[in-house]
């Protein structure tokens, strides 16, 4: 390809059907594919982030539930005959910075390129995707102690409220109940004197962004149902499994949503009935605060059709030929 390197995004909101039109691209314009969420990096973390079977090769038997142990350096990932990057790399024990998605989607991409293959990067946290698409600059800012114990004083709706004034495209995607990552980009911000969003040059890639359209009321639906499949599927179990695998329940608390939720339940917070209740409610919320993140990119082609999906890629490439 001439100029810039070709990359395709695939995103919407959760329960959109991301994943599968990502493959299906893939399948139908020689792709891999980038994972871009910020829980689908951590082994044994499955059915609660949603990630796809995986198998460690093309055509092999694919796994979803389970501790997974970590890969040979370098073993790849596939779902439906199709290579995954970013699925697995890193222990829930440990934390997983935007930063490192950066490095590891870079380094992914490069690969990818090289071998003559179409990046089709997917996902729903939008500040992965920004941060590799548009090259953000991370500054080495180390830990402040007087800083954080100011900001660990304040309650968790001032975070957020304070975080809003200073960078609202931060805060409109962030998890607004994960104190650790309000109080690091709020750091950012006063020792650097820039918002985090806005520590980044410009795109080194050609990108074509391809969004999923859903009607609200269907993917309202779609949330309800897919919450009480993957409880069926084991998802309770899942988060049990994590916490006798060593990690705290304070930890499995701060990756939100179904690990916050399941893990107050199992700490006998409230009943089964209550906590799907309240799940499904925050996961609406959620996806709110994705569309509000997405509805700023005006580069986003929204699509309906897996079909829509794959002429506008074959005429995205053929464009830079």
């Amino acid at each position: 390809m001439k100029g810039k390197p070709e990359i395709i995004v695939v995103v919407g909101p959760t329960s959109s059907g991301k994943s599968n039109l990502a493959v299906e691209i893939a399948q139908a314009c020689n792709g891999e594919i980038i994972s871009a969420d910020s829980r689908q990096v951590y082994r044994g973390m499955n059915i609660g982030s949603g990630k796809v079977p995986i198998s460690y090769e093309p055509n092999g038997e694919s796994k979803k539930s389970g501790i997974q142990k970590m890969p040979r350096r370098g073993k790849a990932t596939y779902y439906r005959n199709i290579r995954h990057h970013l699925l697995d790399v890193a222990s829930p024990k440990r934390t997983f910075t935007v930063a490192q998605y950066q490095q590891h989607a870079q380094r992914a991409l490069r690969t990818i390129i090289k071998r003559g293959k179409l990046p089709i990067i997917c996902g729903g946290t939008g500040m992965y995707i920004d941060a590799v698409i548009y090259n953000y600059q991370f500054p080495p800012v180390p830990p402040q102690p007087q800083l954080r114990k100011k900001l660990n004083r304040m309650s968790t709706h001032k975070l957020v409220a304070l975080l809003s004034a200073q960078d609202p495209e931060r805060a409109a995607h962030i998890d607004i109940h994960n104190r650790r990552r309000l109080i690091r980009a709020l750091e950012i911000i006063q020792v650097t004197g820039q918002q985090v969003t806005k520590l980044h040059t410009t795109s080194p890639y050609h990108t074509l962004w391809i969004g999923i359209h859903i009607p609200r009321k269907t993917l309202v639906r779609r949330i309800a149902t897919r919450l009480r499949t993957r409880i069926k599927e084991g998802m309770i179990r899942e988060v049990e499994q994590l916490h006798q695998s060593g990690i705290s329940w304070h930890r499995l608390e701060s990756f939100g949503l179904e690990y916050r939720y399941i893990t107050q339940y199992l700490q006998k917070k409230f009943t089964k009935d209550v906590m799907i209740a309240e799940l499904e409610r925050a996961i609406c919320r959620y996806v709110k605060r994705q569309m509000t993140w997405f509805k700023k990119n005006r580069n986003i082609h929204w699509i309906d059709t897996a079909q829509e999906a794959i002429s506008l890629t074959r005429q995205s490439i053929v464009s830079k030929q």
